[in-house]
Parts: C-alpha cells; structure tokens; sequence
C-alpha cells in the first residue's frame, strides 16, 4: 500500500462529526464534484482500507485524561500500520493538537525493530524504513516522551477508513471511519495475537482536514447537510470500551448481576 506519506504530515485543520450511514452516501456523492478517491483505496472494498493504531500511555493514563479533560494543547503517541506484511513500515507518530490545529510528526520504522522500540530502548538510523535521516529527529522525539512520560503500548485502535483527497496537493482530506475494534496491548504486536472486539461507534466518525482557510465549498456542505461538530477520540472510546469489559468479566461483578 505503498508508504501512506501524506504532505498535510506537518500540520492542519482538523474538524470532526459523528453522522448516520445514509448522510455518509449522500456526502460521497457531493465530494465526487471536488475530491478524489485516496490511492490507498481498495475498490473492492467499498473503496476502504485497514487502518491499525497501538496507542501508547502511562499508568495513569496521562494522554487519555488530557482528552478527557479537554486541554487545549495536547498529544497522542502511537504507532500506526496499514498491514502485517514483513516489508511494511510500522509509523510511529506524535500528533499534537492546539484547539483545531494538528501537528505531527511521523517516522517509518522497521518491523524488526518494534519490540525494541517499543521496550523502551533509544533508536538508532538502522531502525528506520530505508535509514531515512530526515524520519531520526521525529524517532527521537518520540522516544524522549514515551521515556518522560514512562508511556508504554496500552490499546490498539482499529478500523476501516474511506478517503478523499484533492486531486493535486492534498490540501483537502475528507475521512470516513467504520468498524471501530480495539484489543488490549500484551506485548506482541501482531493483529492475530490480539483478543480484537468490535465497539460500537453509534454512526460513521467524519472527519475534515484542510492545510489553509477553510474552502468555500466545505463551508457550504457542512451547512447543506447540517453537519454539528462534535469531539470523538477513537482513542477514548475505546480505552472506555476495554474498561467496561474488564469491568463486567470480573468476578465482582458476575456475582452482582448473578
């Protein structure tokens, strides 16, 4: 699926909604007239493709509180892949946020190399895809704060996205999400090693990205389809969803509902 190098890498605008199926049809439609289907798109598949996201945090869950908790300047670190094919880069990722703003920074390292990464340990240029030296200052950026923060693999994030770019400088990004599923990290990072269960998602999770003004023609979707932002952290939802099942397999519980 090739490298997933977008150039609105570095920062944009990012809007979000939460909509039903049938606005989510009728929107493709009207993007049709101005955007294209991403080149990760697979037509056999409605035009989705996999999108697969371990998300790091300490034990007090520092990151997730920070959403929670509503703070303007933020950020996430993860890493993210698209397969589990040997070759394939797994992107570790800062993404920052300052109210509307997305910062971030994202390095494509080797498979081999996760375990140790992941472990804590301080990377090296062999560590990354094709020893990129312009992806080291990323990696070593991430490091530092998962060490400062003492972060370690806590939840994966999965789901289906669909994507439509602009057809020459991808200035305009428009995302659909579905079939959110999450697991609980254990140390192996293989999809098939993960006890994977679905969360549901309550509608399709929209989201808008944009480098410069916000285009005339967006403004006037957004007004037409009566589109009301409104925060969804896939992150959030599903480190709730993990909690809330560990909560109803305890024994505490069962004996109360039992």
């Amino acid at each position: 699926m090739g490298t997933f190098h977008h150039q609105m890498q570095n920062s944009r605008f990012e809007l979000k909604y939460l909509i039903q199926e049938p606005c989510a049809r009728a929107l493709r439609d009207f993007l049709r007239g101005y955007l294209v289907v991403d080149e990760h798109a697979d037509p056999s598949n409605g035009n989705q493709y996999p999108v697969h996201s371990m998300y790091l945090d300490n034990g007090n869950y520092a990151l997730y509180c920070s959403t929670t908790h509503g703070h303007k300047n933020r950020f996430k670190l993860r890493a993210r892949f698209y397969n589990e094919k040997p070759n394939s880069p797994i992107f570790f990722e800062i993404k920052r946020r300052h109210n509307d703003v997305i910062l971030k920074q994202r390095a494509g390292v080797r498979r081999s190399s996760i375990h140790k990464l992941m472990a804590g340990h301080f990377p090296t240029i062999e560590d990354l895809v094709g020893s990129d030296v312009n992806s080291f200052g990323p990696l070593r950026n991430f490091t530092a704060l998962r060490n400062r923060l003492n972060a370690n693999g806590k939840v994966l994030v999965s789901y289906m996205r669909e994507a439509y770019v602009t057809p020459n400088d991808n200035s305009v990004r428009v995302t659909f999400d579905r079939e959110l599923q999450t697991a609980a990290y254990r140390g192996v990072f293989s999809l098939d090693a993960m006890a994977i269960r679905p969360v549901p998602l309550g509608g399709v999770v929209l989201e808008i990205k944009f480098t410069d003004a916000f285009p005339v023609w967006l403004r006037e979707m957004v007004r037409v389809f009566d589109l009301e932002r409104r925060p969804f952290a896939k992150y959030v939802t599903c480190v709730d969803a993990l909690h809330k099942f560990e909560l109803m397999m305890s024994p505490t519980y069962q004996e109360v509902i039992g």
